[in-house]
């Protein structure tokens, strides 16, 4: 953040800050107020013109909204919020508390309150929820020059004129046309020869996960929305599937490494909080270990004739918790985009089981030929050699198999494939490595 704006705003040098406006992003707007004083920033935002305040308010977090809006009169509020677009109106109505929401709800005109409460009925995480109505409707009957005029009076309060939506006297949706098609047609045709109607949409309860990967299959820029009887009810936006993007994919990285998910940057989440997020996988993790710990402890005999066995330990735990973990990931991921469905679940257990298993036959033969020689001293060097590296090879079978397998389980019965992620599956791999391990060593060596 660039320290002489902050100066600036914080020291309330009003007419810097109208020269520095005028030539300054939004969102870079939106910044400097985020990082400057309380009482400065606010005053600094009040000489933002109408229709630029709406857009800088739309880009600031939930807390410096509510603030804004805490000091604002009636009429401050009314203004900002009759210009902020219906997605982002809605989305600071759910961040506030529940009495600023009343506030500003009783602020609006009724038609923005009404459209607000019918698009916070619908489902979290849905289509739904994230569209906005502001839309060009155009019917199959009305010509080139009538699309062109409705452009010209209504598209300034539109959230995209690119794309224009025809439907039909019920209102259901038949067709889309380009704004560059109405451009290069003539005045006098009519909207149902130029409209495309093949129309990629969704249905408002539609999960926000499924509606982003067909905004990346169709390359949309706009995909609109639809309810149960195939009536137009709104549009959603690539600025909002972006940024449903990043929440999913900063929830899975959060559930890859075992911790619950949260919407706060983590520079404005407490350490309370952050132990709360973080606590409860790292105690099921640990407990789970303890089932290492017993097996180890139920192969005490074998590890006191042979005590060379427990340097082996770490390795091949090691091996077979990276080996899941790698199978895992890829696969979350490619569950994720859309590239694996549950149906492919065989055959990930058997392109991961055929991977392990070349990868275990490499990494086998190369710790036969490393125990061979670094521990050439012990007795029965080569059996020690051979039962480390068919346990490792048998290992990373199992370890790949089961981190290929879990996140499909998971999809499966509709939980988050996250979930199944390298933690615990690094957990499950350890267990069995041990029990691999232990059983042909007692075996081979006769314990």
């Amino acid at each position: 953040m660039d320290k002489n704006i902050l100066s600036i705003i914080n020291e309330h040098q009003h007419l810097e800050l109208l020269i520095l406006f005028e030539h300054m992003n939004a969102v870079d707007i939106a910044e400097a107020l985020e990082h400057a004083e309380a009482a400065p920033s606010i005053a600094a935002f009040r000489l933002l013109e109408e229709g630029l305040a709406a857009d800088v308010f739309s880009y600031l977090s939930p807390e410096r909204q509510q603030l804004f809006v805490s000091e604002f009169t009636d009429t401050e509020v009314e203004e900002i919020m009759d210009d902020l677009p219906v997605d982002d109106f809605v989305d600071f109505i759910e961040d506030v508390p529940e009495e600023v929401g009343k506030r500003v709800l009783e602020s609006v005109s009724a038609e923005k309150s009404e459209i607000a409460d019918r698009i916070l009925d619908y489902p979290e995480d849905s289509a739904g929820k994230i569209m906005t109505t502001e839309i060009v409707q155009l019917t199959a009957e009305s010509m080139v020059k009538d699309a062109l005029q409705i452009i010209r009076t209504s598209g300034v309060d539109k959230e995209t004129i690119y794309t224009c939506y025809v439907v039909d006297d019920e209102r259901k949706l038949i067709g889309v046309v380009t704004a560059d098609t109405l451009l290069y047609s003539h005045l006098t045709e009519k909207i149902g020869n130029l409209m495309d109607t093949t129309v990629i949409s969704a249905e408002a309860g539609d999960d926000q996960e499924e509606l982003a990967l067909k905004f990346s299959k169709y390359d949309l820029i706009a995909m609109p929305v639809v309810n149960r009887s195939g009536q137009l009810v709104g549009i959603v936006t690539i600025d909002d599937i972006l940024r449903v993007m990043t929440e999913e994919d900063t929830e899975d990285f959060a559930k890859l490494v075992g911790v619950n998910p949260t919407d706060e940057p983590y520079m404005k989440t407490g350490v309370v909080t952050q132990t709360k997020n973080r606590i409860i996988w790292l105690l099921v993790l640990m407990l789970a270990a303890t089932v290492a710990g017993a097996i180890i402890g139920a192969f005490e005999d074998a590890l006191a004739v042979l005590p060379v066995l427990g340097a082996f330990i770490p390795m091949l735990m090691g091996a077979g918790g990276n080996a899941g973990a790698q199978s895992a990931t890829v696969v979350i991921r490619g569950l994720a985009l859309g590239e694996i469905t549950k149906s492919d679940i065989f055959k990930i257990i058997f392109n991961e089981a055929g991977i392990a298993l070349i990868c275990g036959v490499i990494l086998g033969t190369a710790n036969f030929i490393r125990i061979s020689i670094m521990y050439g001293n012990v007795e029965n060097n080569l059996t020690l050699a051979l039962v480390v590296s068919v346990s490792l090879c048998i290992t990373l079978v199992v370890a790949k198999t089961i981190g290929g397998m879990l996140p499909v389980a998971a999809k499966i019965f509709n939980r988050d494939p996250a979930v199944m992620a390298a933690p615990l599956i690094t957990t499950i791999v350890d267990c069995t490595a041990l029990l691999v391990f232990f059983i042909i060593a007692s075996a081979a060596f006769g314990i």
